[in-house]
């Protein structure tokens, strides 16, 4: 028997209603990232990682849960699970990654301030104050769960002056430039992805990376934000040769990726696509995104090997002590 769909999506409301994200993890998880770089906290410039990067571990460890579950007799008490979740987080008893998946998902954050650095922008953070946007949430059709959560992310950033608000995933930059405006009365937050700051501000690396790649265009960036030039730009600037798929730019395919928690055999599915037109063109490949990253990096059966765009970037900058 399969966990109930309701339920997961109640646990998730829930959730981010009384715990501030869909997936409740330690404060040290949101913040470790940032240790030693001695980032203010706040400021009119803020560089916001919305949680996306440090939860895909913890929600790759919940899954494998679900999927064992799922095939027993637990699964019928769901709603009591419900039930339970309310005072108890369970999610944060079953999904716990090892320290290395944690250390490889924190890595990109770092690596985007770091990149910033180079071009000479300063920023703040937030640390313990950098909630999840809500997106999941959001694609699911909880309007009226995310809104309230909306004023209260809304809230935090006025609290600390924040006037831009620097983003590093294409959820995240969608729900605050796109979504939040149509919620909150006299919205005042200007919002960039990290990817149109640095071709913005003409970021050159301090050697050349060279070789070739193929891009997996994210939807959310690609479609709905329009951000398709400025990583072909940032690429072509390491020395990197970018390999277009015929289904790329605005007419992306789907990493399957956000259908995953509900629906794992369809985004399995939709992930080996993609893979199989990518791995056509190249061994190495190119994500913006940490649910297409997770979601191809599964499909690959050894054919591609995908790296955040970050770590391609910071590949062309020199060693730090």
């Amino acid at each position: 028997m399969a966990i109930s769909t309701t339920h997961t999506i109640g646990i998730l409301a829930d959730n981010l209603e009384s715990r501030k994200s869909v997936l409740p993890i330690p404060k040290d998880a949101v913040t470790h990232w940032a240790d030693g770089l001695n980032l203010p906290r706040g400021g009119e410039t803020v560089l916001y990682t919305g949680q996306m990067y440090q939860l895909i571990p913890y929600i790759e460890a919940l899954v494998t849960q679900e999927r064992k579950l799922g095939d027993s007799w637990l699964a019928s008490f769901s709603g009591v699970g419900r039930f339970v979740n309310r005072f108890i987080n369970i999610a944060a008893l079953m999904g716990r990654p090892s320290p290395e998946e944690r250390q490889r998902y924190e890595r990109i954050p770092r690596n985007v301030a770091r990149l910033l650095q180079k071009v000479g922008l300063e920023f703040g953070i937030l640390y313990e104050e950098d909630w999840y946007s809500g997106a999941l949430m959001y694609d699911l059709g909880e309007d009226e769960v995310v809104s309230a959560h909306a004023a209260k992310v809304y809230r935090i950033f006025q609290k600390y002056g924040v006037k831009r608000v620097i983003t590093i995933d294409p959820h995240t930059t969608n729900m605050l430039r796109s979504v939040y405006p149509k919620w909150i009365p006299d919205y005042q937050l200007r919002v960039q992805s990290y990817l149109e700051l640095l071709a913005e501000y003409g970021f050159t690396p301090d050697h050349p990376v060279g070789g070739e790649v193929t891009v997996h265009d994210s939807c959310v960036y690609a479609r709905y934000e329009h951000i398709i030039d400025e990583p072909r730009f940032l690429l072509n600037g390491v020395g990197l040769a970018v390999k277009e798929p015929v289904h790329s730019k605005s007419r992306t395919w789907c990493c399957g990726g956000p259908a995953e928690s509900l629906f794992p055999a369809k985004a399995e599915a939709a992930a080996k696509q993609r893979v199989n037109e990518l791995a056509q063109l190249s061994s190495q490949g190119v994500t913006m995104c940490p649910i297409c990253w997770v979601n191809l990096e599964k499909a690959t059966d050894g054919r591609i090997h995908f790296q955040d765009i970050s770590e391609w970037l910071c590949a062309g900058l020199a060693p730090t002590e």
